[in-house]
């Protein structure tokens, strides 16, 4: 198997600033290929550090990919530190720069050009890539058969060119073998005592199919990976595996192709033709985000409404003053009222709830910090439930807590058709 490093070039990614999602990105392209990236660096736009990381790089792996550190401004350095390290030099590229010219054209930026017009500079030895949404190319060097790309560092740029032009390249390139994955949904069972009651099924695994474990809420998610050379042959084998470990642990499996909670869901309230909304307040519109994320949700999905002051979920889903007196505006009662009120607002099959303290202070009743009570309400039947997740912050409280909720919800619906 070919095996990849990922260098990260930028200070504002250093400094914090700035968050790498290309690297878990491109990881995840290069794996679907058969490639492994083996280190992922994250360095300084200086010009000893990009060359010090390339020779580090170009010692142990078959292909290197590095992002960032390719803009007109003078503290980008990228293009300088290759043609130093590689002992070349920068050219104009007439291609590059009539790509460069329409694509400001377009924009009607035609008056920037020549602001930008070193960016139409390539090393002379490198293959070009031209990017379709940006200024700054793809260059890749052919160093003794080793691979290195040299791409812009913003996200919706670096997509489409690993996707569209590098992902397709490297399989033309090297001889690879195919790679399948499935992921196996499991919920409500600790991931311990689920490794010890699969343990024998995933020790009689081929050696060329391998077991991940993949924990988030309470939700774990069983990676199955196969690799060879006929893909149809290993779809056959990693059925077979599935079905076999579906007779060890059917009773909490969810879904054995998807792997997004929320896709999960949507395929069975597609497949039961239910309608579902949300009334939040701690979570602060995140199940919403979540339901409405996957394609199709319009289908499903009818609103949803974020009741943060306490007399809007009064006003709006007649939550009663009796209740917040008696059990305050964070309790189970509070959740079930408010999904009773979401479900007859939008006229749901079902309305998920939430109450609680996402944090910095306490809540407005005195509740800690990560204290919440969520309901989920199918038709007629309630279920509540209650997290207490004082050391998340307030965005992964919030995230957290809507996976748990779709979780919890999905779970209700399998068990349904039992």
């Amino acid at each position: 198997m070919k095996n990849a490093i990922l260098i990260t070039i930028g200070d504002e990614i250093l400094s914090g600033n700035t968050i790498d999602t290309n690297s878990n990105f491109i990881a995840r392209e290069l794996k679907s290929i058969g490639i492994s990236v083996k280190q992922i660096f994250t360095i300084s736009d200086e010009l000893e550090s990009i060359k010090s990381c390339l020779k580090t790089a170009l010692e142990t792996a078959d292909l290197v990919i590095a992002t960032g550190g390719l803009g007109p401004t003078r503290d980008d350095k990228t293009k300088k530190a290759f043609a130093e390290f590689f002992n070349d030099n920068l050219v104009l590229d007439e291609e590059t720069y009539q790509h460069l010219s329409k694509y400001l054209q377009k924009r009607k930026r035609q008056h920037l050009l020549e602001l930008n017009v070193s960016q139409a500079e390539v090393l002379s030895k490198a293959k070009v890539f031209q990017n379709e949404y940006g200024t700054a190319p793809c260059q890749m060097i052919d160093d003794n058969g080793k691979l290195v790309f040299s791409l812009p560092g913003v996200p919706y740029e670096v997509k489409p060119l690993i996707k569209d032009k590098i992902i397709p390249y490297l399989k033309e390139s090297f001889e690879m073998d195919s790679i399948l994955t499935r992921i196996v949904s499991v919920v409500n069972i600790p991931e311990s005592i689920l490794a010890e009651r699969i343990s024998d099924w995933e020790d009689q695994l081929p050696t060329h199919i391998s077991l991940s474990y993949l924990p988030i809420g309470n939700r774990v998610k069983l990676r199955i990976t196969a690799s060879g050379k006929d893909k149809s042959i290993l779809e056959k084998e990693v059925e077979h595996q599935i079905q076999v470990l579906l007779k060890i642990i059917d009773d909490h499996v969810i879904a054995t192709y998807e792997d997004k909670i929320e896709k999960i869901l949507g395929e069975i309230l597609t497949e039961k033709k239910l309608s579902i909304s949300t009334a939040e307040s701690c979570t602060g519109g995140e199940i919403s985000k979540l339901i409405t994320s996957v394609s199709g949700s319009s289908n499903y999905f009818l609103g949803g409404i974020v009741t943060y002051a306490t007399q809007k979920k009064v006003t709006i889903l007649k939550v009663s003053k009796e209740s917040l007196a008696k059990h305050t505006v964070v309790s189970e009662e509070v959740a079930l009222e408010m999904a009773r009120g979401g479900q007859q607002l939008f006229g749901t099959d079902i309305c998920l709830s939430t109450t609680g303290v996402a944090g910095p202070n306490k809540g407005e009743d005195g509740k800690d910090v990560g204290t919440v009570y969520y309901a989920i309400r199918v038709g007629n039947m309630e279920e509540v439930g209650h997290l207490y997740l004082p050391h998340l912050e307030r965005t992964d409280f919030m995230n957290f807590v809507a996976q748990r909720i779709l979780q919890g919800l999905v779970a209700i619906l399998v068990r349904a058709n039992e």
